[in-house]
């Protein structure tokens, strides 16, 4: 299977630049050498509007016609209808049941069509809209067009930080990690690109682990809070972490949650759960972690305002069970997440 290049990853900077913002490595107050970079800063919050807007910009004048359609529980979703919407083309949005109101709202707001299903009938229920209306279909992830423009995140890490040590990277379809470790592998060689995954939804970890791609059922990755990460990876970027990703390291419940509540106090930055789970790594697994200078990829700020309002309030440490009283304050103690 042939990977994403640096070349594609340039070119999709050059598609980008006048509509996704450039965001800067912000330092953090407590430790010299770690940086995040906050793609919560996007016009819709997440850096997913970086591959929707490389896959509209390549779309031939017959396909923006037809406009275009994904399934996504939020974060893509409003990239692609905002995207769509710069563009002048229609846009559907298949989200599954149970995706944030918050997103499924903003989705709505940016003109596109919304149409909800249980979330193992996403992926097919975009495939029916694409043969009843032929609008092209731009995956969340499984798309060349995608990694090359989520890649853009690693080639501007590489550009304000060259002598960059380890980038730490959500992962939950792979089409971020694919992008950024495609680009740090040919610009830093050097550096070590680590995986972050909710250890509930962790099929990327167990696929390099064993070197298979695992699926995991939506009854085991719907268990995160960190909704964004509860997709599986796809062959195609199984096949780019599996060659350019050095390792995933797991991260529990409760870690999330505090790295959540932590930027929001100590670096004024809003973060969704599925955002925070790169600082996470960095704050709770250090010692599974190379040292150096390491920048933390923030993916994403589309949170909801009573989760981060209980996170405020927590401490930063994992063991304050007001942290997951935050996630989920009407679930007794049995039944709520744990790492």
């Amino acid at each position: 299977m042939e990977l994403v290049s640096l070349a594609e990853v340039r070119a999709a900077a050059a598609d980008l630049a006048r509509t996704v913002l450039r965001t800067p490595l912000l330092p953090t107050p407590w430790h010299d050498r770690l940086w995040v970079k906050p793609e919560s800063l996007q016009p819709v919050g997440s850096f997913k509007l970086r591959g929707a807007t490389h896959a509209v910009a390549r779309l031939d004048p017959g396909a923006r016609r037809r406009g275009v359609v994904t399934h996504s529980s939020g974060n893509h979703g409003q990239a692609l209808a905002y995207a769509a919407r710069t563009a002048g083309i229609p846009c559907t949005v298949v989200v599954p049941e149970g995706a944030p109101t918050v997103k499924v709202d903003r989705i709505r707001a940016l003109g596109a069509t919304v149409l909800l299903v249980p979330p193992a009938r996403r992926l097919a229920e975009a495939e029916r809209v694409v043969a009843d209306t032929g609008a092209a279909l731009v995956p969340p992830f499984d798309d060349r067009r995608v990694i090359a423009g989520q890649g853009t995140v690693g080639l501007e890490i590489a550009q304000d930080l060259p002598d960059v040590d380890v980038v730490l990277v959500p992962v939950g379809g792979g089409g971020l990690a694919s992008g950024v470790a495609t680009a740090i592998r040919a610009l830093r060689p050097a550096a070590t690109v680590v995986g972050v995954e909710p250890a509930l939804a962790a099929d990327a970890h167990e696929s390099l682990a064993t070197g298979a791609l695992t699926s995991w059922e939506p009854a085991l990755t719907y268990r995160t809070v960190a909704d964004g990460l509860r997709t599986n990876l796809s062959a195609l970027t199984f096949a780019h972490l599996r060659e350019r990703l050095d390792t995933v390291v797991t991260v529990s419940e409760a870690e999330i949650l505090a790295a959540t509540g932590r930027l929001a106090r100590d670096v004024r930055l809003v973060a969704e759960p599925s955002g925070a789970v790169a600082l996470a790594a960095r704050l709770f697994h250090s010692d599974e972690l190379p040292p150096g200078r390491t920048v933390a990829v923030v993916t994403g700020g589309n949170v909801d305002p009573a989760l981060l309002a209980g996170l405020l309030t927590a401490a930063d440490d994992p063991a304050d069970p007001a942290l997951l009283t935050a996630a989920d304050p009407s679930a007794d103690e049995e039944e709520r997440p744990t790492g």
